[in-house]
C-alpha cells in the first residue's frame, strides 16, 4: 500500500521500484552500440568536460626558484611570497596580482602579463623580454637593474617607482603613465612613446635623443620655488621626432632647449 501511494505522488509506474527497473532514457543508452560511442568520440572536436581552473592558495608559501614556465594561472594572488629566482617564463598570469613580494631575478620573459599588478614588490634583476605587459600597473615596487628588452608596454602604470637604474631596451610606450616615479639619470634614446604622461615625475637628466615622441605629456611637480623647472632643464631632445602637439606643449615650458627637434 505505501509503494502504491508513492507511485500515485510520483506519478511513476510500480515497477521504479523494482532493482531491475531501467528508465526510457536508461533503455535508450543501453541500445547504444559501441560502435556508436566510438563514432561519437572520433567525431567530436571539443572535449567532453571543460577542464576548470581550482584556486591554489599562494600567499605567504615560498616559492623560491620555483619552476611556473608555461602555467595558466589567470587572477593569481602572490601575497608576501619569496619569489627569488622563480621562472615564468611563457606563463599566462593575466590578472594576476604580486603584492609584497620578493621577486629578486625572477625570469618573466614571454610572459602574458595583461592585468597583472605589482605592488610593494622587489623586481631586483627581473627579466621582462618580450612580455606582454598590457594595462600592467608596478605601484611602489623596486625595478633595480630589472630589464625590459623588445616590449610593448601598452596602458601600463609606473607608480611612485624608481626607474633610475631600470634597463629599457628596443622598448615602445603606448599609453602609459608614469606618476611621481624616479627617472633621474634614463636613456631613452630610440624609444618611442604613443599618448605617453609624464606626470609629477622627476626627470633630471633624462634623455630622449634619437627617441619618438606623439601626443606625450610633461606635467612638472609642484613647487614653491623653481627647482622642478631647474631640473627639466637638463632633459635632452636632441634628434628627437615629435609630433606638432608635444612640441608646443614642451615650448610652453620655456626651460628646455628644442633647437635639435624634428617635427613629424
Amino acid at each position: 500500500m505505501t509503494l502504491n501511494r508513492l507511485a500515485e505522488i510520483l506519478a511513476v509506474d510500480l515497477n521504479y521500484f523494482s532493482e531491475n527497473f531501467q528508465s526510457d532514457d536508461n533503455q535508450m543508452a543501453s541500445k547504444i552500440s559501441a560502435e556508436d560511442i566510438e563514432e561519437i568520440d572520433l567525431t567530436s572536436q571539443q572535449p567532453i568536460t571543460q577542464e576548470r581552473q581550482v584556486r591554489i592558495n599562494l600567499k605567504a608559501v615560498n616559492l623560491q626558484e620555483s619552476d611556473f614556465a608555461g602555467t595558466v594561472l589567470h587572477k593569481g594572488k602572490f601575497k608576501a611570497s619569496p619569489l627569488l629566482r622563480a621562472d615564468f617564463a611563457g606563463a599566462d598570469l593575466t590578472g594576476s596580482t604580486f603584492e609584497v613580494c620578493d621577486a629578486h631575478e625572477t625570469n618573466f620573459d614571454g610572459a602574458n602579463l595583461t592585468d597583472c599588478s605589482f605592488s610593494i614588490t622587489d623586481l631586483n634583476g627581473a627579466s621582462f623580454h618580450k612580455s606582454i605587459l598590457v594595462r600592467t600597473d608596478f605601484n611602489k615596487s623596486t625595478l633595480i637593474g630589472t630589464r625590459f628588452t623588445d616590449v610593448n608596454l601598452i596602458d601600463a602604470k609606473l607608480t611612485m617607482t624608481d626607474l633610475r637604474k631600470t634597463i629599457f631596451d628596443n622598448c615602445t610606450f603606448t599609453g602609459v603613465d608614469f606618476y611621481y616615479s624616479d627617472l633621474r639619470g634614463m636613456h631613452f634614446e630610440g624609444h618611442t612613446f604613443i599618448s605617453v604622461q609624464f606626470d609629477k615625475s622627476a626627470m633630471k637628466d633624462v634623455s630622449f635623443a634619437g627617441a619618438t615622441l606623439r601626443n606625450v605629456s610633461f606635467r612638472l611637480p609642484f613647487s614653491l620655488t623653481n627647482k622642478s623647472y631647474r631640473a627639466f632643464k637638463t632633459v635632452c631632445f636632441d634628434g628627437a621626432m615629435m609630433d606638432k602637439l608635444t612640441y608646443a606643449r614642451l615650448k610652453g615650458l620655456w626651460v628646455v632647449d628644442l633647437s635639435k627637434v624634428i617635427l613629424i
